[in-house]
């Protein structure tokens, strides 16, 4: 099998599983705003999963992998078994230390890191009260995720993509199942959502165990030793701690906006609530294509990088590069468009109203305006990554923060919380394209004429499926019950889309179609 459909094999194997685990968290979303809406609570237990969620970004995006696989691939393919395992069981006793102490420490110092992380709860002492109390009860989540991450990177590098991606499955299934039993039973409903978070983390670690033990894994406690100075820890050390201040950036663009979405007298009210399930729409198609993605390429671009085959590297980048633009420009595209009517089908129930509708759709349409480069900036700092470079990225990142922290000053005012969303996509825009000249520093010219090629043709596609869009939820919104005229206008619009696909003669949509039938 070819490298390029080993890549699109394994894509599909981690997008299918992406993708249900994306509609059981579209379940727990809407079943959340149904109960919650963007109101007292909702706003308590999405500032208290702020600091969690980090370890999930180094988990479910491939941060632990940019460090963990290409360490574990070298000692996998150019050492003994025996020693592959004894890295293995090195880096787990560092894991396991560093994540208790930090879980322990954030326990502790709950209420300064939600003064912090959202500054206009100080003035309201029950709300601040109550996301002190969620944010301890969700804390020991990091230890839990850290784990899966630490079992996910040893997957990986056997090139096992399955287990790992139907992880965050037992997340949303944890979470949702808590949630209804708290609502029916539990005084603070709530505060069974933060539990459920903790089940779902114990869920998600467990489902990956069998699948270690398949790859030869044994645990003992004779193995597990804090053994500081293994070439493989000090290695990963090296990597990882430029990615986990990588990740701090990537979050301080998150805790940035909650800062200003938290002062509601002026942006409004509900904003951190909007900002989150604005962002649940646009992270369902960059999780399933961008994140899938990027996963599956790394272990093949670490390769590469091993072999120094920068030519293959190359192809393999543009072949990353020209799969998420086809899929990511038509996606946010459409969210564009259709960015009130998905929010209104999707969440407008209970006590998400009318203005918690308005407010979330605004967010949504300025996310996807930098959704594309969300997703491609992912593939470009796996190759990053394969290099061993862990620091570009976050060079470029740091700035992308400034310009995101100066924007959200500068457009909340006339924006509101649309003008936070909108700050975000152009600082991603700015990261995108200078960590494209960065890599174009570091192994010369990175895309060839074909991909821009390519690019011009799915962009023509994808701005004439836009317009049609329009006009076709123009006439089926009044002439058609509004679920029937969504799911009819999204449908047309794909079908759109594949056909301009096919008359400009995209390679890549034509080459799929032979893979999917099996034609040489």
């Amino acid at each position: 099998m070819s490298t390029n459909k080993a890549i699109a094999k394994s894509t599909i194997i981690i997008a299918s599983a992406t993708g249900l685990s994306r509609l059981l968290g579209f379940v727990r979303d809407v079943l959340f705003a149904n109960f919650f809406g963007t109101g007292f609570a909702a706003e308590a237990f999405v500032v208290a999963f702020r600091i969690p969620n980090l370890l999930r970004d180094l988990a479910g995006e491939g941060a632990a992998n940019a460090a963990f696989v290409p360490v574990f691939s070298e000692y996998l393919y150019k050492k003994e078994r025996q020693e592959f395992w004894r890295a293995v069981n090195a880096m787990l006793g560092m894991v396991l230390l560093v994540l208790s102490i930090f879980t322990v420490a954030g326990i502790l110092f709950a209420e300064p890191v939600v003064r912090l992380i959202a500054p206009g709860f100080s003035h309201e002492a029950g709300k601040l009260l109550l996301t002190t109390q969620l944010t301890r009860i969700t804390f020991p989540y990091i230890l839990l995720i850290g784990l899966t991450a630490y079992q996910m990177g040893v997957l990986h590098t056997f090139k096992s993509f399955l287990t790992p991606a139907l992880g965050p499955c037992m997340l949303n299934i944890g979470m949702i199942l808590t949630m209804i039993f708290a609502v029916k039973f539990m005084q603070e409903p709530i505060i069974g959502v933060a539990l459920g978070v903790l089940l779902g983390g114990l869920m998600q670690l467990a489902i990956q165990v069998p699948a270690m033990y398949r790859q030869g894994y044994r645990f003992s406690l004779l193995d597990l030793k804090l053994n500081f100075s293994h070439p493989a820890v000090k290695q990963i050390g090296r990597l990882l701690s430029p990615r986990i201040l990588g990740s701090a950036v990537y979050q301080l663009n998150v805790f940035a906006d909650t800062v200003f979405a938290s002062l509601a007298n002026i942006v409004g009210v509900g904003g951190i609530a909007a900002i989150y399930y604005a962002n649940r729409i646009v992270q369902l198609p960059m999780a399933i294509f961008g994140i899938a993605l990027s996963s599956a390429v790394l272990p093949t671009l670490s390769e590469h990088a091993a072999q120094n085959d920068i030519t293959a590297l190359k192809k393999t980048l543009n072949f990353s590069l020209k799969a998420i633009y086809l899929m990511i420009f038509p996606a946010a595209a459409g969210l564009m468009v259709l960015a009130y009517p998905i929010i209104r089908v999707i969440f407008q129930r209970g006590e998400f109203g009318a203005y918690s509708t308005m407010v979330t759709s605004q967010a949504l349409l300025f996310y996807s305006v930098g959704l594309l480069a969300f997703a491609c900036t992912k593939i470009l700092v796996s190759c990053f990554y394969s290099l061993q470079d862990t620091t570009t990225p976050i060079r470029s990142a740091a700035l992308a923060l400034g310009i995101n922290i100066i924007l959200d000053a500068l457009l909340m005012f006339p924006l509101k919380v649309g003008g936070l969303a909108l700050a975000s996509s152009i600082s991603a825009t700015f990261n995108f394209f200078n960590l494209l000249h960065l890599l174009h520093k570091k192994i010369g010219p990175v895309i060839d004429e074909h991909s821009y090629q390519s690019f011009l043709k799915i962009s023509l596609a994808g701005l004439i499926m836009a317009v049609a869009t329009h006009f076709i939820w123009q006439y089926a919104e009044p002439h058609f019950q509004v679920y029937l005229a969504l799911g009819g206008t999204i449908l047309c619009a794909a079908v759109i889309y594949f056909l301009t696909c096919l008359f400009l003669k995209v390679n890549e949509v034509h080459g799929l179609i032979r893979w999917i039938l099996k034609i040489k």
